[in-house]
């Protein structure tokens, strides 16, 4: 079935993978980039940089509301937000320009490497789920620079390691959600100009929609599973799909 110039039939496996990974996004606060990269690159077998470029477009739209939205309900921590601010900008940018001079077949198996072990580590975090004592969080500069230079890399990665990082260390969830979800907003953007940069805009055509699309779709669904459903639930469900997925698509890069 096709619509103008779009495939319907062609962008339903695209639709699917946003419906997917905003469901568990809308749940956790965390994992649209992983799991749709996982999913683009792993089994549709997407080049890294272009499966990046399409996710982080996608996450520029989701991430304004998102964003604006903790703004209104004062779940910033703007002392957090300005440290994590510009450490996370340069890492992303430096990510995706060094993404984009990577042949992708040598690039793959490594960037599904790494969110293996994010997989790896939301599932530990799972089975060992619990609120660590409240204290002054450390290393927050470095923890963006990393975060962002990963997401950018992994087609996502900035909620998993920045978000579960500074919980870990024991600041307050409510405030850590609000101020990495915000600062993502920006992240995305600098991530997307880059990607258009160094990839032109026609490859970001057609896949992109069909992931906004499924985003869209599934936003009240993650609503409603974060309501309903236990975060240490999802947070198992999501390092194993997140495993099972990446270590796949790292079995059949390298095998």
């Amino acid at each position: 079935m096709e619509f103008g110039a779009f495939d319907l039939s062609a962008l339903l496996p695209f639709i699917a993978i946003g419906f997917a990974a905003q469901l568990v996004d809308g749940a956790l606060g965390m994992a649209f980039g992983v799991i749709s990269n996982a999913l683009l690159v792993g089994v549709l077998g997407m080049p890294p940089a272009q499966a990046s470029a399409k996710i982080h477009v996608v996450k520029c739209f989701t991430g304004a509301i998102s964003g604006l939205s903790h703004v209104l309900h004062g779940n910033i921590d703007w002392k957090l937000f300005l440290k994590l601010f510009l450490p996370a900008m340069i890492g992303g940018v430096l990510g995706a320009y060094g993404l984009t001079s990577i042949d992708p077949a040598v690039a793959k198996p490594f960037v599904l490497a790494f969110l293996t072990a994010v997989g790896l580590f939301l599932l530990w975090r799972g089975l060992n789920f619990g609120a660590p004592a409240k204290r002054k969080v450390k290393f927050v500069r470095s923890l963006g620079f990393v975060g962002g230079f990963l997401d950018a890399g992994g087609g996502g990665g900035w909620g998993p390691v920045v978000t579960s990082n500074l919980l870990i260390q024991g600041a307050e969830p409510r405030k850590v959600v609000g101020t990495v979800n915000t600062v993502e907003f920006f992240l995305t953007v600098a991530i997307s100009a880059a990607f258009i940069v160094q990839l032109g805009v026609s490859d970001l055509a057609g896949a992109t929609l069909g992931l906004l699309i499924g985003g869209v779709l599934a936003a009240p669904f993650g609503a409603w599973a974060a309501k309903h459903i236990p975060a240490r639930h999802m947070l198992i469900l999501v390092g194993v799909v997140l495993t099972l997925t990446s270590g796949y698509g790292v079995y059949t890069a390298w095998g």
